[in-house]
């Protein structure tokens, strides 16, 4: 007879290792690691064959040609941006994970959204009691959907039951960190009970075709809370970012196997809930900086969506011996590169000056378009001057100056002229690429290299 095995899973990362380490490889956390007891053999909850809905004589391989390509139609779940971020829409069957800081809004999200769509949809709460729910539901929605039911529990098996017993179309747990199982010796929270829970759940969604909405935390690294568990079981993670002290909420798709994960939602933090941004260009950018310098405006992308973001420079006289370079919301080490390029390609002395940059709103943008417009706002503040009203940019720059292509130039061209800006510094090639033709109503100028736009922005 096969005996048991012991394993040592790191608490805070889920690493595993057949021996206690002091220290985990993966997180570098020291005395995480604690002892558990796997059974031998093959267990019976290890397959897909619950309920009865399989059996081990009936089990056979498919020809990748008889297997059915068509789609099942996505659960429009009434909000825009989730739609955009989730793929368009909630596939049947599937686990998603909702993660993000505590207090950012995962749970007045998730209760908004079910209140508002017609499915029958089961929350089981774990953290908060039915009263708490209902006061938060009646402030976000005062005429809530009738198909919204309410389940207060953290046992597994209880849920389960309540499932069976309601049969709802849509699953929401609250949070997954509460939820623990009799079959595992350890408190709720803990690595075996987070990924023996995940999996349950999961082979329920497979089985049935109900799908599952998972709430999780985000842990003090500020990563969702047994990554190494979580983000390999569930099908999509998606994660609630922003600033407690800042209204606008973002909503980032991590890992998406049933779309692209690099779509953005946005949200307004409003007293009686969360409002879709529909278009946050107009939001992102200050009502009135005429006359300031160190501002530049670039039209990002982000998914399949453009918009107009904000950048704001600060150049002074460093008052150590060590400069400081310091952005918010843009890559620190691409920040350098092209402090770099302006020194050494346009001639200006930034080695004895501090340079901050900041993406207005609270937003973080991985889009190198933005490379012209962080030159362009460096410069006007360390020059002291503002840079006209109805300019923007989108260009990346490269090593030796110059300004290279981007993608979807005309989708950003038309996003700027839509907001009224008269004129924008593009790549040259770009400006070819799409036919050099003039949209109505703004003014395109090529640039090649990184002195000429900041001669149409400077003279």
């Amino acid at each position: 007879m096969a005996k048991d095995k012991t394993i040592y899973v790191c608490s805070n990362c889920g690493q595993e290792s057949p021996k206690w380490i002091g220290k985990c490889p993966q997180c570098g956390e020291w005395n995480s690691f604690k002892e558990f007891r796997v059974a031998a053999g093959p267990s019976s909850e290890s397959s897909f064959k619950t309920n009865g809905l399989v059996s081990p004589q009936t089990l056979s391989a498919l020809n990748i040609k008889d297997i059915s390509s068509t789609d099942d139609p996505r659960i429009d779940m009434e909000d825009d941006e989730l739609n955009r971020v989730l793929g368009g829409g909630l596939v049947k069957g599937s686990l998603t994970l909702l993660g993000g800081e505590p207090g950012i809004g995962k749970s007045t999200l998730s209760l908004q959204t079910v209140l508002g769509i017609s499915k029958k949809v089961l929350y089981v709460s774990g953290e908060e009691s039915a009263h708490q729910l209902k006061m938060r539901a009646q402030r976000i929605n005062e005429s809530p959907s009738d198909n919204c039911l309410i389940f207060c529990d953290t046992s597994l098996e209880n849920i389960f039951a309540c499932i069976s017993n309601v049969k709802p179309e849509i699953v929401v747990i609250d949070s997954i960190q509460t939820i623990s199982t009799s079959d595992v010796d350890s408190s709720a929270g803990s690595v075996s009970q987070v990924r023996e829970c995940a999996a349950r759940l999961l082979r329920f969604a497979k089985t049935s075709g109900t799908p599952i909405i998972l709430i999780g935390h985000i842990n003090k690294e500020g990563t969702l809370a047994g990554p190494k568990i979580l983000e390999h079981i569930v099908d999509t993670v998606i994660q609630f970012e922003g600033d407690q002290h800042h209204m606008y909420r973002i909503l980032r798709s991590i890992k998406n196997r049933f779309g692209s994960t690099s779509e953005l939602g946005i949200y307004e933090m409003l007293p009686n809930g969360l409002r879709p941004v529909s278009n946050p260009s107009e939001l992102l950018l200050s009502e009135d900086h005429e006359g300031l310098s160190g501002v530049a405006i670039s039209c990002a992308i982000e998914g399949v969506r453009p918009f107009l973001v904000e950048t704001q420079a600060l150049v002074s006289t460093a008052a150590y011996g060590t400069p400081q370079r310091s952005a918010t919301g843009f890559d620190q080490k691409r920040l350098n590169m092209l402090l770099a390029v302006l020194e050494k390609r346009v001639g200006f002395k930034l080695i004895q000056k501090d340079v901050f940059i900041n993406i207005a709103g609270g937003l973080r943008v991985t889009d190198q378009a933005m490379d012209l417009s962080i030159i362009a706002a460096v410069l006007s503040s360390n020059v002291d001057t503002a840079i006209e009203q109805g300019w923007c940019m989108a260009g990346e720059v490269g090593l030796s100056g110059e300004v290279r292509p981007v993608s979807r130039i005309e989708q950003r061209v038309s996003e700027a002229q839509k907001l009224g800006f008269t004129n924008i510094i593009i790549p040259n090639q770009n400006f070819h690429t799409f036919g050099a033709r003039n949209i109505k109503g703004i003014n395109i100028i090529p640039v090649r290299k990184v002195e000429e736009a900041l001669r149409h922005l400077f003279g």
